[in-house]
């Protein structure tokens, strides 16, 4: 312990604990209750009201599925397969896993689905233990090219005890380099190669990946984590079709519903082990008010899911141009001819300090995005990329036409140089203008 908290807590975070630890220890019951409810609002205004939230892993739900996430259906026990229960009074209840279960493998054109997990970081772990044991090695995408902590050692894949190799990335696509994966394939002999990750710009060549795990009896898994409600849409590549034996998605992020996770498969084998991995492995008891609420969202997707996804790649293509034409550095792959065919646009991090920097000043300005990593020189101390995905503003009904206005906005504070709490008022102002959720059903 240090004077600030535990040693494994960055010091920033140890002293903002210690701070609002003594600035709640003094209040009375009602006092807390209060103040609980004064944050919710605080922070539901100004995340959900105030802001240009161009924070690629979230987004806002629909108000029907919120409500279903506060009955009391997902505070009751809830174990075992929809009909043979081990607790009773269910009923009505498991009729919906029925219902959520049949909806996501119609919206996903999939044989089996695995619903009751808790994330999509959780969905890698379930993925990881269908394919692999401990001592095994896997192959992933490093973190310049977008991979996620759960494929990396330092996530699920190494508290597994897995091995982790890099999937060779051809920098200039943005895409698995396959002559440089078959060779280092062969010779590491994995038991798995993950595709995807935290960020796509563009497809990935999915076929390739997966000849060449069928050469050495691998399995192919493809993280949707980001990319669900593209899929779901048909406005970008569709894994199963294409050769993954596995899928793992979240169900917020650009698919619109809580957070929660799911893993979809087309092979009966792995969909057994998965079942089992579920239950009575991890999962136990889950809840079903997610689940209620993942229909709500599985419902919007199959009504309006087409129209959403394309509205995403549309606004994502237009904000990268404006943000171009104002000075941004928006990152393009040095072989392709548009900076991004998702909802998801890079900028390169190095004009501005690096990645955390420029998000955490451009925050201020209620601007909100993150740091990723890119393959590109290091920044010292920082990332070197910036990651932006338009799911929510599209959500929120904004357009291409009102992309040049974000990018001005943003240009101010990352370009102009402007004090963010000068170009603030000016953000808010403009989300004015958008207060209506479209792309759900009534």
């Amino acid at each position: 312990m240090t004077g600030t908290g535990p040693d494994w807590i960055p010091t920033a975070a140890a002293r903002f604990i210690a701070a609002q630890e003594a600035r709640l220890a003094s209040l009375s019951l009602d006092e807390l209750d209060r103040e609980l409810h004064l944050l919710v609002a605080a922070q539901e205004r100004q995340v959900d009201r105030e802001s240009i939230n161009l924070y690629a892993g979230t987004n806002i739900p629909n108000p029907r599925a919120g409500a279903l996430l506060a009955s009391s259906i997902g505070s009751r026990p809830n174990l075992g397969h929809p009909g043979a229960k081990y607790n009773k009074g269910m009923q009505h209840a498991e009729q919906l896993e029925v219902m959520l279960s049949m909806l996501l493998r119609r919206l996903f054109n999939a044989r089996f689905v695995e619903h009751r997990v808790g994330s999509g970081s959780l969905a890698n772990l379930y993925a990881f233990m269908a394919t692999c044991r401990p001592g095994d090695a896997i192959m992933a995408f490093s973190d310049a090219a977008a991979g996620h902590p759960t494929h990396h050692e330092v996530g699920a894949a190494g508290l597994y005890g897995l091995k982790v190799h890099e999937v060779p990335f051809d920098a200039a696509r943005m895409d698995v380099d396959a002559d440089a994966l078959r060779e280092a394939a062969r010779r590491i002999r994995p038991r798995l190669i993950i595709v995807a990750g935290s960020m796509c710009l563009f497809p990935y060549n999915l076929r390739a990946v997966r000849g060449i795990a069928d050469e050495i009896g691998a399995h192919v898994l493809y993280d949707a984590a980001h990319m669900g409600g593209l899929i779901a849409g048909g406005a970008f590549q569709q894994p199963l079709a294409e050769g993954a034996h596995l899928m793992t998605g979240s169900t917020y992020k650009s698919f619109g519903g809580p957070p929660s996770g799911i893993v979809l498969t087309n092979e009966a084998e792995l969909a057994a082990r998965l079942d089992r991995i579920a239950f009575p492995g991890l999962t136990a008891n889950f809840d079903l008010g997610r689940t209620s609420a993942m229909i709500v969202a599985v419902l919007d997707l199959l009504a309006h899911g087409r129209a959403y996804a394309a509205a995403c790649i549309a606004n994502a293509q237009e904000l990268a141009a404006a943000m171009d034409r104002a000075g941004i550095a928006v990152f393009r792959p040095a072989a392709r001819d548009a900076f991004t065919n998702s909802q998801h646009v890079a900028l390169d991090a190095a004009p501005y300090g690096g990645g955390n920097r420029a998000s955490a000043r451009i925050e201020s300005a209620n601007i909100l995005f993150t740091s990723i990593g890119l393959p590109l020189p290091s920044v010292d101390g920082d990332a070197n990329g910036i990651r932006i995905g338009t799911q929510e503003i599209t959500r929120w009904g904004m357009q291409p036409t009102d992309m040049a206005e974000i990018a001005a906005l943003a240009a101010r504070v990352l370009v102009q140089d402007e004090d963010p709490a000068r170009v603030r008022p000016d953000v808010i102002a403009f989300r004015r203008r958008f207060q209506q959720i479209h792309f759900v059903r009534g």
